[in-house]
């Protein structure tokens, strides 16, 4: 029997225009409104993934970069996912749901009460995807701060919402209706916060949980992952997915936590993975050799779309020409950058034209050349780096959408459950026990 691991889906357009720019937008779903969600979440919960986590943007960029992310419904526009997150709970029981929440542009004192309101509606499945944006500090009247100082902040941030969530003192809380008497105010702490970027003063207006929400960070920079192994439960990854790359990012962050004093095994590392399942070998030929050739249509949407990912214009740039990374601002994700390198070490090593075309070609997962493949060999692929690399899991990437859902899962779900790689039910104790399970 395989060794069991974990998986996610990264809900990737955010609380955004589902299905845009493909066939499955004629299914008709109101993606302003709960029930596309809520039919696909089910559908996740039913596989037995883990957890969902919802990407978000706060801005649609700089004036620059505006009609870049709303273009192709890509980057924008986007709703929050935060208020979407309880009709995602109400629709399901035990998958744990991760909304993004950017740690520099919500006020502590307001975060924690928020988040101890969603564990306590959802039975202790909330879950919070913390990012560090700071390009978005003008809508909020900020000052726009370096990468390793948002993660300072952040880190802060945490700290004053961890200091509130303990405000209740141990018999604080009573509820006992025979007396009437619900809680004892003398136990309640007046804490106080008073740091570099916030000032905050306790008690919570809102009752303690039994246990505090899921951290999940995304960041892969040195900061960004040293910010996750201190204290994150979910660390979702960006890298190739070959096993000396999977064992060295795990390594990292597991050493991070480490260095912080805590157990690595309480967090886990999921990488973002999009297979493209296809019913045979030959249809997997087909598919590969179609991508060889992209035609410049499908190469100037690559290169928009990277371009709505990076917040960087890169469609006025010289397609014949390196990519100079200067033009990358501190605020542009090192995860993403990377993504956009592709097989190439450095910038100075291909063409924007040589890069959008090494994205658009695929290649065969049996080899190692790509992702596409039948379910099996999907399937071989995450047993094997399970294995080799001791993987905890997966995060599948797209549209929260029922159509890529089951092109993604119909098939692979009943083999990694055959093969005992993938959960069948899910352990009784709420998300944490869940992640800690194996």
């Amino acid at each position: 029997m395989a060794r069991p691991q974990h998986f996610g889906w990264f809900f990737a357009r955010g609380f955004g225009p589902q299905g845009w720019g493909n066939p499955a937008w004629d299914w008709g779903y109101r993606w302003t409104e709960p029930r596309l969600y809520q039919h696909s979440i089910r559908e996740l919960e039913q596989a037995g993934l883990d957890l969902v986590i919802i990407e978000d943007a706060l801005s649609l960029g700089t004036p620059e970069t505006v009609d870049l992310r709303v273009r192709s419904a890509y980057g924008g526009p986007k709703h929050d996912p935060l208020l979407l997150t309880p009709y995602l709970f109400a629709a399901t029981e035990r998958i744990a749901i991760a909304p993004t929440v950017n740690a520099g542009a919500t006020p502590p004192y307001l975060a924690a009460r928020q988040f101890s309101t969603l564990q306590h509606l959802s039975s202790g499945r909330f879950g919070v995807n913390v990012v560090t944006d700071v390009k978005s500090a003008r809508h909020f009247g900020l000052q726009e701060i370096a990468h390793d100082a948002a993660y300072d902040r952040a880190e802060e941030w945490l700290a004053a919402i961890e200091q509130l969530w303990g405000s209740w003192g141990e018999g604080a809380y009573i509820g006992d209706a025979a007396t009437g008497r619900f809680a004892d105010g003398t136990r309640l702490e007046a804490t106080e916060h008073r740091g570099e970027y916030f000032d905050v003063t306790g008690p919570l207006n809102a009752l303690p949980t039994e246990e505090s929400p899921l951290i999940v960070s995304p960041g892969g920079s040195g900061r960004g992952l040293g910010f996750a192994g201190a204290h994150s439960d979910v660390q979702l990854a960006l890298a190739p997915l070959n096993p000396e790359s999977v064992r060295a990012y795990r390594e990292r962050v597991r050493g991070a936590a480490a260095v912080a004093g805590r157990d690595p095994d309480h967090i886990k590392v999921l990488f973002v993975f999009k297979p493209e399942i296809v019913s045979s070998s030959e249809e997997a030929d087909r598919v590969v050799a179609a991508s060889a050739h992209p035609t410049d249509d499908q190469l100037a949407a690559i290169i928009l779309g990277q371009s709505s990912d990076l917040e960087t214009d890169l469609t006025v740039l010289d397609p014949d020409r390196p990519v100079d990374p200067a033009i990358f601002g501190q605020h542009v994700s090192q995860g993403s950058i990377r993504g956009l390198l592709g097989p190439y070490e450095s910038f100075a090593d291909a063409t924007l034209r040589q890069l959008a075309t090494a994205k658009a070609r695929k290649g065969r997962i049996s080899d190692g050349s790509g992702f596409v493949g039948t379910a099996d060999e999907v399937a071989d692929f995450i047993e094997r780096l399970g294995a080799e690399a001791d993987n905890d899991g997966f995060i599948f990437s797209g549209d929260l959408h029922p159509v890529t859902i089951h092109r993604t899962l119909d098939e692979l779900v009943p083999i990694l459950r055959r093969r005992g790689v993938l959960r069948r039910d899910y352990p009784s104790g709420g998300s944490r026990a869940a992640l800690r399970e194996f």
